[in-house]
């Protein structure tokens, strides 16, 4: 049976194929000169950069509105398992 995709997986497909038409476009308008091509490489530099930076920060959000440890959370090396120990251990010294 096949598995439903996620958020996550959908997000992460469409930024891959973003980056890799971003970085065949960047190297086409290096090699090609033509009217507007600095504009376009300019742009396409400038894309390679954001679009991981936005895929990181939907990944960082949806892990804070599920409360799930994802790959973008702040806590690194730790798991949802620590997380919940922590949480449990700072509620017990509270009380």
């Amino acid at each position: 049976m096949k598995k439903k995709k996620t958020a996550k997986q959908i997000a992460a497909i469409v930024c891959i194929v973003l980056l890799v038409a971003l970085y065949l476009i960047t190297l086409l308008s290096a090699i090609f000169a033509f009217p507007g091509w600095q504009r376009l490489f300019s742009g396409c530099l400038i894309c390679t950069v954001a679009v991981p930076i936005l895929l990181w920060i939907f990944i960082w959000l949806y892990g804070q509105f599920e409360q799930k440890h994802t790959i973008a959370s702040f806590d690194i090396g730790q798991t949802d398992a620590d997380r919940t120990q922590n949480a449990d251990e700072a509620n017990a010294a509270q009380n």
